[in-house]
């Protein structure tokens, strides 16, 4: 288990909306499909993850920045799901505020692993 900056796994996270498996809350959570394909944006302050079936939309997530201490990133659960928690956290209580399953983790992302120098995911 590690832990990241929540604007760091924002950024890397935006690099990869393909790679996104789920995404969820204490109240609800969105799954990909083939038909489907993820959005994420920035409202003012707030991030804002969505899910679209060609333009029209399926689902959206808000994402308050301000309500998460960090991001843990629990590492490969199943095979092919790795899940990262965005921690919300106060001296009373500690709580995954949302969560990201991701077909892949963030070691060695950037790395090419191709013979033409891109990188698989």
């Amino acid at each position: 288990m590690s832990t990241i900056p929540f604007e760091l796994f924002w950024t890397w996270l935006r690099q990869h909306p393909n790679c996104i498996q789920r995404v969820g809350t204490p109240k609800g959570v969105l799954y990909d499909d083939d038909d489907l394909h993820w959005h994420l944006g920035e409202e003012g302050p707030r991030m804002v993850v969505q899910l679209f079936h060609g333009k029209r939309p399926v689902g959206e997530i808000i994402v308050d920045p301000e309500e998460i201490t960090y991001v843990e990133s629990l590492g490969q659960e199943q095979e092919g799901e790795h899940v990262f928690e965005a921690i919300s956290e106060t001296k009373r209580r500690r709580v995954a505020a949302y969560y990201f399953v991701m077909a892949h983790g963030m070691v060695d992302e950037e790395q090419p692993s191709t013979a033409h120098g891109g990188a698989v995911h």
